[in-house]
């Protein structure tokens, strides 16, 4: 699981170098797009550079974010991962929203626990592991040592192949 001090860590760094593109004389956009090309999809939001822009435009020395009030968020909780991952399990079509109305929480954090906890990413319309476990390294092994073996056997295998969204192999 993602750590919160790991995340802390990435938004102060990426604050730093909001305050140091700003006393450049760099714009806010640009600013935004040298994080984005530096952090990628660990980059903070549109809305929160130009935030933080403005901020230390306006004389703002401290780069850690200010105290809330209140709890802090329970989403995250280890029971609403197995919960997420459960689902996904059971359906990996349902989309980040579906997800979150089923167990009511946010999007965001379903997406984060996707992302952090199960190693997930969005393939089209489906959520899929972003690395392969052994089974599915060994399942996909088996599958090219048949198809290995069908090309021996078969010279002309590979002209009954059709290829399109899916690859389908027809057996004669």
């Amino acid at each position: 699981m993602f750590s919160v001090g790991i995340m802390l860590t990435v938004n102060m760094e990426q604050h730093v170098n909001v305050k140091f593109c700003m006393k450049l004389g760099k714009s806010a956009t640009e600013t935004y797009d040298l994080l984005k090309k530096v952090y990628g999809d660990e980059c903070l939001s549109r809305t929160q550079v130009f935030e933080w822009f403005e901020r230390f435009k306006e004389g703002r020395e401290e780069i850690r974010d200010d105290q809330r009030p209140g709890r802090p968020s329970t989403s995250n909780m280890d029971a609403n991962v197995e919960k997420v991952g459960e689902i996904v399990r059971q359906n990996r079509r349902l989309s980040i929203r579906a997800v979150a109305e089923l167990i009511n929480i946010d999007k965001e954090t379903v997406r984060q626990i996707l992302r952090n906890s199960f190693n997930m990413k969005k393939v089209c319309s489906k959520m899929v592991p972003r690395h392969l476990t052994p089974e599915q390294k060994e399942i996909r092994m088996n599958i090219c040592t048949d198809i290995l073996q069908n090309i021996e056997n078969d010279p002309r295998f590979l002209e009954n192949v059709i290829t399109c969204d899916e690859s389908w192999f027809l057996s004669i």
